[in-house]
């Protein structure tokens, strides 16, 4: 017979890898197509420029937008990754579309929800940590 405290660890780990596989492929996703797409990463170049920063820190988003989703996926440095992601769409939000942060869209929802959904995902995840379901294990980093 399982004990209770096994099958709610067991569970708990199941829900951190849920977490880390939705917020790592979703954010990977916007990563590729920013390695894909000229423009895409031309807008980025165009955003940390406007805002007066040098354009070799648009070079950042392929840190928070591809190799951290991949440690997150993998469940590698997992809560510095996810604290990585965090800063990308903070940044993110702060050069694109600060206006809107306190704003609703016309269906009625946050008009930032989707960054919000990964900035609250990735918070999560950096304090709940990868779990057993993870390359690295239970280690400080993860």
């Amino acid at each position: 017979m399982v004990a209770t405290s096994e099958i709610s660890t067991s569970g708990a780990d199941a829900g951190k890898l849920i977490l880390r596989l939705a917020l790592g492929v979703l954010v990977l996703l916007h990563g590729i197509a920013k390695i894909t797409n000229a423009s895409a990463f031309a807008f980025v170049t165009s955003a940390v420029t406007t805002a007066g920063l040098p354009a070799s820190i648009a070079y950042l988003v392929y840190v928070g937008e591809v190799l951290a989703p991949v440690l997150l996926i993998l469940g590698l440095w997992t809560r510095v990754a996810a604290v990585l992601v965090a800063i990308d769409v903070i940044v993110a939000v702060v050069l694109v579309k600060p206006g809107l942060v306190f704003a609703l869209a016309k269906t009625g929802g946050w008009a930032v929800e989707l960054e919000g959904m990964f900035l609250f995902a990735a918070l999560a995840v950096a304090f709940l940590g990868a779990g057993r379901l993870s390359i690295g294990g239970n280690s400080r980093w993860n």
